[in-house]
């Protein structure tokens, strides 16, 4: 009987090395001369329309998708590993497809942010972390302090962006970057039922 596939999930903040580490592994696969197809959605195309670039530049070639359906299509019977990058702008449905490749014997490796700016669940990446096999949780480097983040934070004309604004803005060092837990700020949150206080408005970049 053929093994089952496995269901790796790598997710962390903006900066922390995702796209990095898909493609790391994407070619980990190629050397091992095994079938391997990437994808990414097309809502992405801030540094190539059908590549995944690393913010360092680093490229690979991909298939640029506008659905989970698209994908399920295009995945041919000999692949060995599929990888999805950008996990988090894709429909729900994308957890059901994991499952159902590995249970074809495919091993997944879905990238993506954990959260979006207000520190919520990304997307399907919650569902996808319950149901990996393996998860790699990246960190980044706070851009207003050095310390470790695990945060992405938005920028809106140079403030923190308001609770109520868009969950999906793409974007890059423009809009975005990784904060700590002391740096992180955001307007109009609601107050933590446990400390009766709003995330802190006042962190500015150090930019």
């Amino acid at each position: 009987m053929k093994k089952s596939g496995t269901l790796t999930v790598v997710c962390g903040s903006m900066y922390a090395g995702k796209s990095e580490e898909l493609i790391r592994l994407a070619r980990r696969a190629l050397f091992a001369k095994r079938k391997v197809q990437v994808f990414k959605p097309k809502v992405d195309d801030r540094y190539h329309e059908t590549m995944v670039v690393t913010h360092m530049g680093v490229r690979h070639e991909a298939v640029a998708v506008k659905s989970v359906c698209d994908i399920a299509a295009a995945v041919e019977p000999d692949t060995d590993l599929v990888c999805i990058e950008e996990a988090q702008f894709f429909e729900r449905e994308l957890v059901d497809l994991a499952v159902a490749l590995t249970d074809k014997g495919i091993d997944v490796v879905a990238a993506g942010l954990d959260q979006d700016f207000r520190r919520r669940p990304f997307g399907p990446m919650a569902e996808l972390l319950i149901a990996a096999d393996e998860v790699l949780k990246l960190r980044a480097i706070c851009m207003n302090c050095g310390d470790t983040a695990s945060h992405t934070y938005r920028m809106i004309d140079g403030k923190p962006a308001h609770w109520d604004d868009p969950v999906v803005l793409i974007g890059a060092t423009e809009s975005y970057e990784a904060r700590c837990h002391r740096c992180f700020s955001l307007r109009g949150a609601p107050k933590n039922p446990f400390t009766g206080k709003r995330p802190k408005e006042s962190a500015k970049s150090s930019k």
